[in-house]
Order: structure tokens, then C-alpha cells, then sequence
């Protein structure tokens, strides 16, 4: 029988892209559980909560009307209007709809974002630890990540006089998370001003992911356009309105900008889901209260993490105030925090995601979520300790 070698027909860089191993910790998850045993998961950033009610209903009402064609390839105008209503209810910023482009997630937006910005050998600079996926996007288009190593103390975030020592005549972009994954911290209105200025003053954009917008729990929020308009923001519907199965999000372009995206969306995309894009206007336009009870949730979710985590020997060196992760050092027992989750989620039965997965700077560490509810994650907390005790126990 005739097989294909798949040395001979897959490329070099589809063959060396590394695995998504919070995506392994599920998979492997889901098999435990396929034979029978109770596992808790602490390791997906997925809300556990539904979809609001009139967020649905808009989209039922859609699909009734027979909104089930293609829109316009920047997506429908009333969401783009709202989208923009918010960023200026929220910040104070003044945009345009025609700077907004609607597309299938926030993953695509950054995608269409690297694929007009960069040539080969171009390089982004990104902080280390970073999401899992940021450097892989820059690579596959023939990019340099360029890293920044980045200290706990301060929340793991970008500071502007660490970036600007590396610069280079190759830089076309700096690459930011706030709230961030996998730290859940929030950057100062300092540090997003010194790194716009350090944008303005090379000529490069600052690429936002902003995702995770409006989960924090002190404090305000802020976005980068409020320093700079030399930026193209990220941001969607998954988390705040736990919409992830939805595929909604959307890029903010610098105006000059928009056309060569429009157009590499039309191509590659062409465009987002037109009874999902009614949703999201719902979304924005409709009742927060869910939000607000969400975030409320949340809070108190990871108030208890936090104190059992410290109490088990697992440091967090400073407390994160945003998204819903924690990411704590669990160097005391392992450097090698894959074999480590591992462990966790074969002899606990908690899936935990492993610190590698967003880089060497995060090697030894172990990245909590606690977008699940507060029963589960006192169970996941106390298989977590009994299993570190018997850590503790083995080396005496």
C-alpha cells in the first residue's frame, strides 16, 4: 500500500513548530477522564460561565432574520461603531469605525497583524515569559521573537529602559499583554507611557493584546492608545463576555494601516461571522451586570488560590490583579515544571499548565487558572498540597 513520507511534503518550520502544551495538559485530561477518573482542571483560560442570555438571544434573532451572509470584510458597521463607542467610554479615546477590522478571534487578528508588518529576519520584541503562542506566530512568517527577560517583582511586564537595550535596526515591533498571560498583571500607566514614547521616537508600533481588558481587580484599566497612535490594539469577546466558542474579536489599526489588512483579511478570512458580530454588538450594548458579577466571582476565586498557593511553598512574588491566572514558582520541588505538571495530573489528578509553555523565563514554574468554580478549585488545592507533601516527604 502506497504511504507518504511526511519528511517529503511537510515544510521545515510546520515540522519544528512546538506543541501548545496547555492544549497536551487538557488532551492528556480529557483521556484520564475517558477511563473514569475525577480530574480537576485548573490549567484551560476558558470562563466557566455561560454566555449571557441577551447576548444569545441577538444571535438567535440574527440567524432568524436571515443574517447568515457575508458582511463587509471589516465587519458590520454597527459593531465596529459600538466597538469604538467603548474604547471612548472606557478611556477617552477618539477612533474611528474604519480603523476597526472584526475578524474570527483575537488569534487571526494577530496573525493578519505580523503578516502586514513583517519581512524575513524582522524582529518583535516580546517579554519572556509571554503566551505560549506569541513567538510562534513571528517565526512561522519569518521572524525574529527578540526576548526580554522580565522579573516577578514587577509583575514579569516589558520596562522601557529594558526594551530600548534591545532595539535594533531590525525592530518592527514591541509586543504587549495587559492583563497579561500567564502572570495576570496588570502594566502601570508608567510603563505603557515609556514604551510609547520609545515606539514614537523609533517609528515602530507597539502590538496590544488587550484581551483580557476589563478583568482587573484594583485599580484602573488602561490601553495603549491612550499614549500612542502608534499601535494596533487585540482585543474580543472570549473572555470578558465568556464568549470563546463565538470566534469574535477584532484589530484596531493606525488609519494608515487599515487598507493592507483589510486586504490580507479578504483573502486569507474574508470575513467574521455575521450573526456573531450582531452578538457582540449585544454584547457591548447590553446589560454589565453578568460582567460585573463575574469579575466579583473571579475576585473571590483568586483571593483563595493565592492563599492556599503560598501556603503550599509555591511563591507569588507579587499578587496579580488581572485575567484569571497565577503563576507561582514551584522551583522548591522541580525545575522541570512539564515533567512536573505531569506528575500533578497522573498521581493528583489536577491539570496544571506547565511554566515552559511561555517560555525558558518561566521554567520551574506552574500556571494556575481559576476560571472554574470555587468548590473545584478548593478540591484541586487540597489534591495539590496532599501531593507536594508527599514531595516534601520523599526528599527527607
Amino acid at each position: 500500500m502506497f504511504s507518504i513520507n511526511s519528511e517529503c511534503i511537510l515544510s521545515k518550520k510546520s515540522e519544528d513548530i512546538p506543541p501548545f502544551y496547555v492544549m497536551e495538559v487538557l488532551e492528556s485530561a480529557q483521556a484520564l477522564e475517558a477511563e473514569g477518573r475525577h480530574i480537576i482542571h485548573l490549567e484551560v483560560g476558558e470562563p466557566d460561565f455561560p454566555t449571557a442570555s441577551h447576548i444569545c438571544e441577538a444571535a438567535c434573532a440574527a440567524i432568524g432574520r436571515g443574517s447568515t451572509k457575508y458582511t463587509h470584510s471589516q465587519g458590520l458597521l454597527s459593531l465596529r461603531e459600538t466597538i469604538v463607542e467603548s474604547y471612548h467610554r472606557k478611556f477617552g479615546v477618539d477612533l474611528s469605525p474604519d480603523q476597526v477590522i472584526v475578524t474570527s478571534g483575537t488569534s487571526p487578528g494577530l496573525l493578519i497583524v505580523f503578516m502586514a508588518l513583517l519581512e524575513k529576519m524582522d524582529e518583535v520584541i516580546m517579554s519572556n515569559p509571554h503566551y505560549a503562542c506569541y513567538p510562534n506566530f513571528v517565526k512561522y512568517l519569518g521572524g525574529t521573537p527578540i526576548y526580554v527577560y522580565t522579573n516577578e517583582t514587577n509583575g514579569f511586564a516589558l520596562e522601557p529602559e529594558t526594551v530600548k537595550q534591545c532595539l535594533s535596526s531590525n525592530t518592527k515591533a514591541i509586543l504587549i499583554n495587559s492583563p497579561s498571560n500567564p502572570g495576570g498583571h496588570v502594566m502601570s500607566p508608567e510603563s505603557l507611557q515609556g514604551l510609547a514614547a520609545i515606539a514614537d521616537e523609533r517609528g515602530i508600533p507597539i502590538v496590544s493584546d488587550e484581551i483580557y481588558q476589563g478583568l482587573i481587580y484594583s485599580g484602573e484599566e488602561h490601553t495603549i492608545l491612550e499614549y500612542t497612535d502608534n499601535a494596533f490594539v487585540l482585543n474580543g469577546f472570549s473572555k470578558l463576555y465568556a464568549m470563546t466558542g463565538w470566534r469574535l474579536g477584532y484589530i484596531i489599526c493606525p488609519p494608515e494601516c487599515v487598507r493592507a489588512i483589510q486586504k490580507i483579511h479578504q483573502n486569507f478570512f474574508i470575513c467574521a461571522n455575521s450573526f456573531v458580530q450582531e452578538a457582540g454588538v449585544a454584547a457591548l450594548k447590553g446589560s454589565q451586570e453578568h460582567v460585573a458579577e463575574m469579575i466579583q466571582t473571579y475576585n473571590t476565586r483568586r483571593q483563595y488560590m493565592l492563599k492556599r498557593l503560598l501556603g503550599m511553598g509555591l511563591d507569588v512574588r507579587k499578587e496579580p490583579m488581572g485575567a484569571f491566572y497565577v503563576l507561582a514558582d514551584a522551583r522548591k520541588y522541580s525545575n522541570d515544571s512539564l515533567e512536573l505538571s505531569r506528575r500533578i495530573l497522573n498521581e493528583a489528578g489536577v491539570a496544571v499548565t506547565p511554566g515552559i509553555d511561555f517560555g525558558n523565563g518561566a521554567e520551574g514554574y506552574l500556571r494556575f487558572s481559576y476560571a472554574n468554580n470555587l468548590e473545584n478549585i478548593k478540591e484541586g488545592m487540597d489534591r495539590l498540597e496532599a501531593f507536594l507533601e508527599k514531595e516534601l516527604e520523599g526528599e527527607l
